[in-house]
């Protein structure tokens, strides 16, 4: 261990409080920190939910109650992050010791996982299918059934052919719009 260079450590928060601690930490890195402390990431992914018939995409926390922290952890360094508001302590091996580096492997792992989900929300994968039958659950044909003609994933929309009044109509939604018929 005699590496003075920065390793990754998991700090445990406060369930909830994972974006304060990474605030606080990151005043502290503006004052005291700056040198020992290179990252603070609390990763987060987008959810959608239902509220009063209208998806509303949220960002959930990843990892519960952990904020992730690239550090050099040198002198009262650790012990001015566990005194930070909401920390709880560093995840480690024995309660009161040391904080324990993560792998490599976790690290890339971690990081990566990062990545792919920064990425899955640009690029959401398509979940249908030409001649998919679907049920439209939002706009004013809610309720219809329709059979999806085309997929523009540029657009994210589909282009879906409802029969209104026995006649066939087609129509342009987005993914939000429509879920699959089981």
């Amino acid at each position: 261990m005699s590496e003075s260079g920065k390793k990754w450590y998991v700090v445990r928060a406060a369930s909830g409080q994972e974006n304060k601690v990474k605030h606080y930490i990151e005043l502290e890195m503006s004052r005291d920190l700056g040198d020992y402390v290179d990252q603070v990431l609390v990763p987060t992914e987008k959810v959608y939910q239902l509220r009063q018939g209208k998806k509303v995409q949220k960002e959930k926390v990843y990892f519960s109650g952990y904020v992730f922290i690239e550090a050099a952890l040198v002198g009262e360094v650790a012990h001015t992050i566990v005194s930070i508001p909401g920390v709880i302590g560093f995840l480690g091996e024995t309660k009161g010791g040391d904080p324990v580096p993560m792998r490599k492997s976790e690290v890339r792992r971690m990081l990566g996982q990062v990545d792919e989900m920064e990425e899955v929300n640009q690029n959401i994968s398509i979940p249908y299918i030409t001649g998919e039958t679907i049920k439209v659950i939002d706009g004013p044909f809610n309720g219809f059934n329709g059979t999806i003609e085309k997929i523009h994933e540029e657009k994210r929309k589909l282009e879906v052919m409802v029969k209104i009044f026995g006649r066939k109509t087609p129509l342009e939604l987005s993914y939000m719009q429509v879920e699959k018929v089981s």
